[in-house]
């Protein structure tokens, strides 16, 4: 308290001096304009932030729907599971044989049976079935219900799966001669 008494009577005494001087004019004025400038920087309204986040959810869905309507995206590649399911079923099952099928002559090409002239001429044929697999889909996206189409593609599967089997067999029988060679020679 000491010190505040201090401070008093220091004023006190020097009073006089301290009263004659007057802030220049416009003074509170000012003051008063960078109060108020102090209180609007420091006032924060979530209700503010709401609007700008919808404003932008909005133009983010308006600029989408725009992007969809004006460039549609690609299909997916049109398969006959899209169709029906009893069709799913067909496919279903060539597509699993052909893989099955096309896992065991990649072993058997793995283990020597295939010399790798004719294992190049065969990947060439695959190959060639791809091409032709991609040209049903593109017709099947053109056409998705037209009979020609959906039997075209169920006879692909089938001559794949033919050929498959063909090269299997081919494939067996050369094996078992070559184990028979082998044991004649024992």
């Amino acid at each position: 308290m000491e010190e505040r008494d201090d401070l008093e009577k220091l004023i006190l005494a020097h009073r006089d001096a301290l009263d004659g001087f007057e802030p220049p004019e416009g003074h509170l004025e000012r003051f008063r304009g960078k109060l108020e400038m102090e209180r609007k920087v420091r006032h924060f309204s979530w209700g503010t932030v709401w609007k700008v986040a919808a404003a932008v959810v909005f133009v983010f869905l308006a600029v989408n729907q725009a992007r969809i309507w004006l460039a549609p995206e690609e299909i997916a590649p049109a398969t006959l599971a899209a169709l029906s399911p009893e069709y799913a079923e067909v496919e279903y099952y060539y597509t699993s044989a052909i893989a099955a099928g096309m896992k065991d002559i990649s072993v058997l090409a793995g283990a020597g049976v295939i010399p790798e002239a004719e294992n190049q001429i065969m990947q060439q044929e695959f190959r060639e079935f791809e091409e032709r697999y991609k040209s049903l889909q593109e017709e099947l996206k053109a056409n998705p219900y037209d009979e020609r189409v959906i039997n075209a593609m169920i006879e692909y599967y089938q001559a794949k799966l033919n050929v498959i089997h063909m090269v299997m067999s081919k494939l067996e029988e050369v094996k078992y001669l070559n184990e028979k060679s082998y044991e004649k020679e024992i």
